[in-house]
């Protein structure tokens, strides 16, 4: 079946310093609804764009998905809405006369990203902040990448956009043996703040000298009492 654009205009492909709209802020709902777009696009292509409903079920999906949320219908349509304001979807219809509407995003144009890199951040924006490990195990059915090493890659040339950084590491927590990465879509990620600023607590004072002689002479004066004690006792019963 083929479809038509009703939007006009829509970008082809571009480098960073020509991508439009990369200082959109996006909100929590946007983001995972582009982030559906992105994974049903590569894994699922024989049923996208995906209908308002195969969105709503996307978003509301329970394995690949964190957080899980429970949108409802309106949530979806409201937040398909300002993504076409922005131009990163795009609302389409049948060429046969069909009159579902279905949606694409625009989300790789926008932000002129290659495939490996909208892989990374598809993966980044439905499940969160993930070490390089996690995030290359997640997108295999998204892009193959051949080595650890590849999405270190990845997340480097994100990381270090000059337009504008779409990926943040993130310090790693107390305990851990790897960093984590986060995107920076919605703009500045709380966590790092406060896993930068972790400090141990700081230790228990030690007692001084003079604090411990005391404690041991009240120590020494009880053993004394409880001693005359029981010598009284001893000679009461003789």
């Amino acid at each position: 079946m083929q479809y038509r654009n009703i939007r006009l205009g829509a970008p082809g492909n571009v480098d960073e310093h020509d991508a439009f709209n990369t200082d959109v802020v996006l909100t929590e709902e946007e983001i995972r609804i582009l982030g559906c777009l992105v994974e049903k696009e590569a894994t699922t292509p024989d049923y996208y764009p995906l209908t308002m409903n195969a969105v709503l079920a996307a978003c509301n999906q329970k394995s690949s998905r964190e957080p899980i949320v429970s949108y409802d219908e309106d949530t979806v349509r409201d937040t398909l809405a300002s993504l076409q304001e922005t131009n990163l979807v795009h609302r389409i219809i049948s060429s046969e006369g069909g009159r579902v509407q279905r949606f694409r995003h625009m989300f790789s144009q926008t932000f002129a990203l290659i495939p490996e890199h909208a892989a990374v951040l598809c993966v980044l924006m439905l499940r969160g902040p993930q070490t390089p490990g996690e995030i290359r195990q997640r997108t295999g059915r998204i892009f193959p990448f051949e080595s650890l090493a590849d999405i270190e890659e990845a997340l480097d040339a994100l990381a270090d956009r000059s337009k504008r950084p779409l990926v943040v590491k993130l310090a790693r927590r107390p305990g851990t043996k790897e960093s984590r990465y986060a995107h920076l879509l919605g703009g500045a990620v709380g966590e790092q703040i406060e896993e930068t600023s972790f400090t141990a607590p700081p230790p228990a004072p030690t007692p001084g000298l003079s604090q411990r002689v005391e404690t041991l002479e009240q120590q020494v004066a009880e053993l004394r009492r409880e001693l005359d004690q029981l010598r009284t006792d001893l000679g009461a019963d003789s």
